[in-house]
């Protein structure tokens, strides 16, 4: 029998985000949440629908990716434990999704819907300051992966996706971590043991 609690794992991220949290909060905040199961390649956003939900990964990975028209795919991120994806754009906005969003392996997943920051105000302003980091951060992360996707050598993307994902190097399947840093699994094979011989 599975004993895992995703709710746990979830009350356990705000404590230490939010100290001053009370029980009462954490409670109602929890109940914002729905947690699913998601097995692996199982999706949860498609690229062309409308998003209806985010996720907070409690355990597993998922990612966000594009396809181009020559089938080649682009990964966006990917959001192991205590991350959070979505495509915010088509959550918010009702507008067909960017990207597809998926499970990279058997994951559980808290959900949240579109009314999801209305009623963390409604909760307590802390909440809405605490997300407004979190985006602020996530903001942050994506113009320092835009960079070096315009301007970094190789094997500086892939020291930055060791740092960024210290967790992934050695669960993820070579071909995923090769679409995200823009490399083919050959060249990542090269840049791996290069940086294994200094």
């Amino acid at each position: 029998m599975n004993s895992f609690a995703p709710q746990a794992v979830l009350l356990d991220y705000f404590r230490q985000h939010l100290s001053d949290a009370t029980a009462a909060q954490l409670t109602a905040i929890e109940a914002i949440f729905e947690p699913r199961h998601l097995a692996r390649h199982e999706e949860l956003v498609r690229a062309g629908d409308v998003a209806r939900v985010g996720a907070f990964v409690a355990r597993g990975c998922l990612r966000s990716f594009v396809v181009d028209g020559k089938g080649k795919e682009h990964i966006i991120q990917f959001a192991p434990e205590h991350w959070w994806i979505s495509d915010p754009n088509s959550l918010s906005r009702r507008e067909p999704a960017q990207f597809t969003i998926d499970a990279v392996e058997d994951s559980e997943v808290l959900l949240f819907d579109a009314t999801f920051f209305r009623k963390l105000s409604q909760i307590t302003p802390a909440f809405t300051e605490f997300f407004h980091q979190l985006l602020q951060n996530n903001v942050r992360t994506l113009q320092r992966r835009l960079v070096l996707t315009l301007s970094a050598s190789a094997e500086q993307r892939y020291v930055d996706f060791q740092h960024t994902y210290p967790t992934l190097a050695r669960r993820l399947p070579q071909r995923m971590i090769a679409a995200y840093l823009g490399v083919t699994p050959e060249s990542l094979s090269r840049i791996r043991r290069e940086l294994a011989g200094h």
